[in-house]
């Protein structure tokens, strides 16, 4: 049920009439990945799984689908060839990992579907709901997130790495998870404009028609986590015919108000949030801490008050989990008649 043929500007539109003005994504990969009994303590984090385990990747896409989800995102956020060979595989084992992880998904959506037509519970007997359109989501993480020093948390990445060197870091992934077949690519948690530019150039430079999105991973109400403001990042996005929708992900609840103010100053494409528990991530110790503000079960509450805002899309991010999803679901679902675009 994707939306095979229809122009970039209107893709993101379309879908969103589909589902009836407003649209969940997927919560927290690795959270769940972990709870099902993998280890990811290595630099490649859930694309390990990848490579390990993955029947828990496919799993998981279904956990989130079965909790009520529009869009999964493939679990390709840590996945680079670069990382790969680091890790003493071949290019061409990495390119074919890359493409594993859009068939995963593409798998996962197809047992859905197919498990839906014979499940006969109250809420799959919801034809609105069982029949809801599902776009596979080509996760790309930043250059930071390759590094896997917590970079991607700080955006700061020293003078010598230029838009180029982003460009060139990211083309032939890119390439190969459109070649996979993804709906759409998921430019993740986005730490600085730098490399926002970078993905608006290098989608421009290979003609790439796949509808992209950018999601920025911000600090406080204004500005992402490199100090760059929301209002010039989005603005970046808006003047790239491929991006279909922007928004924020990993970023605290308690700031996502603020950021839709400033996103819909930028841009009149749909907005999308899926932030995180709350919690701050401790690059140095690789721990999560609780912090002040709104945790994974508050912060549904706040999706009316999102969508009144502006946005359209809302999931979550590090540290949700199903559950999150599924409150989501069920306060979009309930709200179908209330127009968000």
């Amino acid at each position: 049920m994707g939306l095979e043929g229809k122009e970039t500007p209107s893709f993101m539109r379309d879908f969103l009439d589909k589902c009836g003005g407003c649209a969940v994504i997927d919560g927290g990969f690795a959270t769940e990945l972990e709870r099902h009994g993998a280890d990811l303590n290595d630099e490649l984090w859930s694309a390990k799984c990848l490579i390990s385990s993955p029947h828990l990747v496919r799993r998981v896409h279904l956990d989130y689908l079965d909790a009520g989800a529009n869009i999964i995102l493939t679990a390709s956020y840590q996945a680079t060839i670069q990382g790969f060979e680091a890790k003493g595989f071949s290019r061409e084992e990495g390119e074919t990992m890359l493409r594993r992880s859009v068939e995963i998904a593409r798998e996962a959506r197809e047992i859905y579907y197919d498990r839906c037509t014979k499940d006969s519970s109250d809420f799959m007997r919801d034809e609105r709901y069982r029949k809801r359109p599902i776009l596979i989501a080509a996760s790309v993480g930043s250059y930071g997130a390759y590094l896997a020093d917590g970079s991607e948390y700080v955006g700061d990445y020293g003078d010598a790495v230029t838009v180029q060197t982003l460009k060139d870091f990211h083309r032939e992934r890119v390439k190969i998870l459109v070649e996979a077949g993804a709906d759409l690519i998921a430019f993740e948690t986005i730490p600085n404009k730098l490399e926002a530019r970078a993905y608006a150039e290098l989608l421009e430079e290979e003609g790439i028609e796949t509808p992209a999105w950018f999601s920025f991973s911000c600090k406080d109400e204004s500005n992402v986590v490199s100090g760059d403001s929301i209002f010039e990042c989005a603005s970046i996005a808006d003047s790239c015919r491929q991006v279909v929708a922007v928004g924020v992900n990993c970023t605290a609840p308690r700031f996502i108000h603020g950021l839709i103010s400033f996103i819909k100053k930028a841009t009149s494409k749909p907005v999308l949030v899926y932030p995180n528990s709350g919690e701050t991530y401790i690059a140095e110790s690789n721990q999560w801490v609780k912090s002040s503000g709104a945790a994974e079960h508050d912060f549904v509450s706040y999706i009316g008050k999102w969508r009144d805002a502006g946005a359209s899309l809302f999931g979550g991010c590090c540290r949700t989990t199903p559950n999150t999803i599924r409150g989501i679901a069920e306060a979009t679902y309930g709200k179908l008649k209330d127009k968000c675009i």
